[in-house]
């Protein structure tokens, strides 16, 4: 692969306990794309999702082997309140704080040290635009978060992540509790994004992993239930001409 790489996995493995999650995955996340992981229920897509940022570091007994690098940089050897603040997530369902819309995007910038309300309304300002929520709740800054719609409320919480300028955003399933036009909202919303930051989401949904990113990552599990990393590279290829058998029959839907 001859793109710049943003985030590398080496030999990663997860234990949960004794349960091996993720079994030996290895790959490179291109820069200013996005990339899809995708895989049958249980093959640790979500897993894998989450320990970019050490999400799993807050599961009890969780261990890992191998590296993950971003920006070359070895994951577990950063502060973790700045790793995520270089990779942020959005998860499968919104999750909007109970405060108004303003405070839910200024939350991070407030964490990180920004105080001055000027700066703040500029930093809440650009991340509704760039989420592409800003004209439809400009006026309405102070309500609550909760009176959105739920596609609103997940296009917040992506511009609460955007607005502590990370480099990679993380999403689990982003618009599986959402409807079409909502979904659409969210994948065109993607589009735009990939020419900022390097987005990575775990879908269910092949049709829209073909749709919306630039490289695919296949998982399946193996006979110990650990998850393993059958093929990766470019979407269109996956999706055409995929090396493995497993690949191109889990895509035609003859499993999953």
């Amino acid at each position: 692969m001859t793109e710049d790489v943003v985030m590398k996995t080496r030999g990663y493995t997860l234990f949960y306990g004794g349960f091996k999650a993720l079994n030996d995955i290895t790959m490179d996340i291109p820069v200013n794309s996005i990339t899809a992981i995708i895989g049958p229920s249980g093959c640790g897509k979500s897993s894998l999702i989450r320990s970019f940022n050490r999400m799993n570091d807050l599961i009890v007994d969780s261990r890992v082997e191998g590296t993950i690098l971003v920006d070359d940089e070895d994951i577990y050897s950063k502060d973790v309140v700045e790793l995520r603040k270089k990779v942020g997530m959005v998860f499968q369902r919104p999750n909007p704080f109970p405060k108004s819309i303003f405070d839910n995007v200024a939350y991070g910038p407030r964490i990180h040290g920004t105080r001055d309300r000027s700066k703040l309304a500029a930093i809440v300002e650009k991340s509704l635009r760039d989420s592409a929520l800003w004209d439809e709740v400009k006026d309405d800054l102070d309500k609550s978060a909760l009176s959105l719609s739920g596609g609103q409320q997940q296009r917040l919480c992506i511009a609460r992540a955007l607005a502590v300028e990370p480099e990679v955003i993380l999403m689990d399933e982003p618009a599986s509790a959402l409807d079409p036009v909502a979904t659409l909202k969210i994948e065109e919303l993607m589009e735009k994004l990939k020419r900022k930051y390097t987005i990575v989401v775990v879908t269910h949904n092949m049709q829209q992993a073909a749709r919306v990113s630039d490289y695919t990552a296949f998982l399946l599990t193996d006979v110990d239930r650990a998850g393993n990393l059958i093929e990766f590279g470019r979407t269109s290829e996956i999706f055409t001409k995929p090396v493995d058998k497993r690949t191109e029959d889990y895509i035609s839907g003859r499993f999953g």
